[in-house]
C-alpha cells in the first residue's frame, strides 16, 4: 500500500537528535549531540516535585496549568522584563516549548499562509509549519558571525506572511539577536500585520554580559507577540517537559484551543515544582549562566586545538564549528563517522537548513555537560586522527 504517511510529513524521518544519541550509546562515544544537561537542577525544585508527588498531586492538572505556575510565569515576566500579564488569561502551560510552538503555529496558520523564520532552525519548526499546511520562508544566518542579512529577511516577507517564528538566544548557532536585529524583525512584522511567535527557552543563558531582549518588550509588539519558554533549559530539567506561552488573551485562547486536543494536560507534580524554581533568587539564574560560559570556553578551546574553526556562541548550550579544515566535505557524513574517529558525537548543522550550501561542513556540539565529560571529549578530539574524515 506504500508509505501511509501524509505527503507533507514525508520529508521528516527520525530526528537527528535521536539518531546521534543512539550512535553515542552504540559506540560509547561522548554525546555532545543532544542538548540535555547531565546534572540536575536546583535542589529546591527537586524537593518540591517530591513533595507534590507525596502530597497526591498526581492526577490531571487544570487545563491552562496549575494556578501557582501561571502566577509564577507572570511574576517572572514582570520581574525580569517589566511585562505585565494576567495569569488567568494570558499564560498557558504546555508540554515543553515544543508543544507550545506546535500549538501556536497550528492555531494561527491556515493552509497556504507563510511563516518567516531564520535558518538554521530548530527541526521542529519546519515540521510544525508542514503540519499546519503553511509555507516556510527563510533568511539564512551564515557562519561565522550569523548576522541578520536585512535584504534577505525583507525578501522573505510577502502579503501572505501570517507569522514570524523567532528563536533568541538561537539554537543551533548560539547567537543572541541584538536589539537592532529584533527591531528590524518587529518592523517587518508590523508592516505585514504578522504575528510573532518567539522561542525564548535560552533566555537566561546569554554570556559575556549580553542582554536578552524579549520581543514583547519592543514598543507596539506586546499585542502581536506570543512568548514561549520552559523550565527545561533554565533549570536543567529537560525531561519534565514543562513549558509555557504568554501573550494577548485572544492569542493565548487560540493556542489553548489547539493544545487541549494535542496532549490535554501533563506534568502534574512538576508544575508546582517549576513554580518554586521560577521564584528562586537571582544567584540561581546568574550562576547557571556563569557555569555554562566557563563550559563554553573549555569546549571552544578544545575544538580549536583539534583543528576546527569555531564560532564562539553568545548564548545557549551550543557551539558551531567548521570541520572543513580537517578535510570534511559533508557534515552529516562527518558526524556519522566522528564516533569511530574520535569517540565524540556532534550534530550536523545542515539538517537545520533549506539551503544545502549554507552549512555543508558545520557541526553543532553541546557544552551543557560536566566539566570532566567535556575534558574527556576535548582529549579525544585532540588525540584523534580527524584528518581521515574527508
Amino acid at each position: 500500500m506504500g508509505n501511509p504517511l501524509v505527503s507533507r510529513m514525508q520529508g521528516f524521518g527520525t530526528t537527528i537528535f535521536a539518531e546521534m544519541s543512539a550512535l553515542a550509546a552504540e559506540t560509547g562515544a561522548v554525546n555532545l549531540g543532544q542538548g540535555f544537561p547531565d546534572t540536575d537542577g536546583p535542589p529546591e525544585m527537586l524537593a518540591a516535585a517530591t513533595a507534590a508527588i507525596d502530597g497526591g498531586r498526581n492526577q490531571y492538572p487544570p487545563g491552562p496549568g496549575v494556578p501557582e505556575l501561571l502566577e509564577a510565569v507572570a511574576a517572572h515576566q514582570w520581574r525580569f522584563y517589566g511585562v505585565e500579564l494576567d495569569p488567568r488569561s494570558q499564560v498557558l502551560v504546555t508540554v515543553g516549548a515544543t508543544e507550545a510552538i506546535a500549538a501556536a503555529v497550528l492555531a494561527l496558520c491556515e493552509p497556504g499562509d507563510e511563516v518567516v523564520t531564520f535558518e538554521p532552525y530548530y527541526d521542529s519548526y519546519a515540521a510544525t509549519i508542514a503540519l499546519a499546511g503553511a509555507v516556510r520562508r527563510t533568511s539564512v544566518l551564515r557562519f561565522p558571525d550569523f548576522a541578520v542579512d536585512e535584504e534577505s529577511l525583507r525578501a522573505a516577507f510577502s502579503d501572505k506572511t501570517r507569522l514570524v517564528l523567532l528563536n533568541t538566544p538561537h539554537n543551533p548557532t548560539g547567537k543572541v539577536f541584538t536589539r537592532r536585529e529584533i527591531e528590524l524583525v518587529c518592523e517587518l512584522a508590523r508592516q505585514h500585520d504578522a504575528w510573532v511567535v518567539t522561542d525564548e527557552v535560552y533566555e537566561h543563558l546569554a554570556f559575556d554580559g549580553l542582554e536578552h531582549v524579549p520581543v514583547a518588550t519592543i514598543p507596539g509588539m506586546a499585542e502581536r507577540t506570543l512568548t514561549i519558554s520552559s523550565a527545561g533549559k533554565t533549570f536543567s530539567a529537560t525531561g519534565w517537559k514543562v513549558g509555557w506561552v504568554s501573550g494577548p488573551d485572544e492569542a493565548v485562547a487560540a493556542v489553548r484551543t489547539v493544545k487541549q486536543f494535542l496532549t490535554y494536560v501533563a506534568s502534574g507534580p512538576f508544575q508546582p515544582a517549576v513554580a518554586v524554581a521560577l521564584g528562586l533568587g537571582d544567584d540561581v539564574y546568574s550562576g547557571l549562566a556563569r557555569s555554562l560560559q566557563a563550559k563554553r570556553d573549555l569546549l571552544v578551546e578544545g575544538l580549536r586545538s583539534a583543528g576546527l574553526e569555531v564560532a564562539v556562541p553568545s548564548g545557549t548550550y551550543f557551539v558551531v564549528a567548521d570541520a572543513a579544515p580537517l578535510g570534511a566535505v559533508d557534515a552529516l557524513d562527518f558526524c556519522r563517522r566522528l564516533p569511530s574517529l574520535a569517540g565524540v558525537v556532534g550534530v550536523p548543522v545542515s539538517v537545520f537548513h533549506d539551503d544545502p550550501d549554507a552549512a555543508r561542513t558545520l557541526v553543532r556540539f553541546a557544552f551543557c555537560k560536566r566539566d570532566d565529560v567535556l575534558a574527556e571529549a576535548v582529549r579525544r578530539l585532540a588525540s584523534a586522527r580527524l584528518g581521515a574524515a574527508g
